[in-house]
């Protein structure tokens, strides 16, 4: 059966990103890629445990059920750098815990980002961080999944809920870049004096309007897949995002201003499958209790061509 990519939402994960392989990248990093692909070879029956990535892609696949075959909204596909030979133990990992992933691509070591517009790609997800910044010199939205502990790979529920930073991964940088560069004060008169010209997507700005696309199938019943803004941003700066999402005719299903102050215990209210950012200082605290992501807005270059 042939499968149509075009209208869907396109996940690409890395195997690293959707299982926890970090002891085996252990041995591919001090023992060399010959030991690697034999470990895993000898290992083929060996059980993988859930990764970061896991939670959301198992809660993105269901969203299908609302679907017949031939409809499915969305696609996941396994992106990786292990060879065809000792992809076996990943493959039957994904039937193990029952994931409805039929597409695979698997390069010997060689760049993925390459295939990810063949693939019609919407986000990327990797563990390795050159495999992200060459996704998003490609333009795709990409993002590092970082290592957490095992208790947040337990979902809320079925619903898929997407938690995003705003500046320099929804919107552009432009905003943050007047904050560290001047301070609060200058950030503040900044946004109010454009509070009225809509901000440039970030990163992650396609991607929001991938998922409001399909909330929209959703319109007379409750929607498989929930998202929510949690930024640092307070009064008065929040009317430029109000208005920005309007202009942009996106809705934002939960919004949290929190003027600086810690984001972690609104994710964890908030059930969050993934919650992207590109900040340190919040994703060491998120880490503990939801699935998170790096943004790696350094090698941005323009996200509205």
């Amino acid at each position: 059966m042939a499968y149509n990519l075009k209208d869907k939402l396109v996940v690409a994960v890395s195997s690293r990103a959707l299982f926890d392989l970090e002891a085996e990248n252990k041995i591919f990093e001090e023992k060399g890629l010959d030991e690697y692909y034999k470990y895993q070879l000898e290992n083929e029956d060996t059980p993988l445990k859930k990764g970061t990535g896991f939670r959301l892609i198992d809660n993105l696949l269901k969203i299908n059920d609302y679907f017949s075959e031939e409809e499915k909204q969305v696609e996941v596909i396994i992106l990786s750098k292990n060879n065809a030979a000792s992809s076996l133990r990943i493959t039957t990992a994904i039937n193990t815990h029952k994931l409805d992933i039929v597409c695979s691509g698997w390069t010997s070591g060689n760049d993925i980002s390459t295939y990810l517009k063949a693939y019609k790609v919407d986000l990327f997800l990797s563990a390795a961080e050159e495999d992200v910044i060459n996704a998003i010199q490609n333009g795709v939205a990409a993002a590092k999944i970082l290592p957490s502990h095992e208790d947040v790979h337990n979902s809320l529920g079925n619903q898929v809920r997407i938690a995003f930073d705003g500046d320099a991964v929804l919107f552009s940088e432009e905003s943050e870049l007047v904050y560290k560069k001047h301070g609060l004060e200058a950030f503040v008169e900044h946004e109010k004096k454009n509070k009225d010209n809509p901000m440039k997507k970030g990163p992650f700005g396609k991607l929001l309007l991938t998922i409001a696309s399909l909330q929209q199938k959703f319109k007379d019943k409750e929607s498989p897949i929930r998202t929510a803004l949690v930024t640092a941003r307070s009064a008065p700066t929040h009317e430029r995002v109000i208005k920005t999402l309007n202009v942009w005719g996106v809705r934002i299903d939960e919004a949290f201003f929190l003027g600086g102050s810690e984001k972690y215990e609104i994710l964890e209210a908030f059930g969050a499958d993934i919650f992207f950012d590109d900040q340190d200082t919040h994703l060491d605290l998120s880490v503990s209790v939801v699935p998170s992501a790096k943004v790696i807005h350094k090698s941005i270059e323009d996200f509205n061509k």
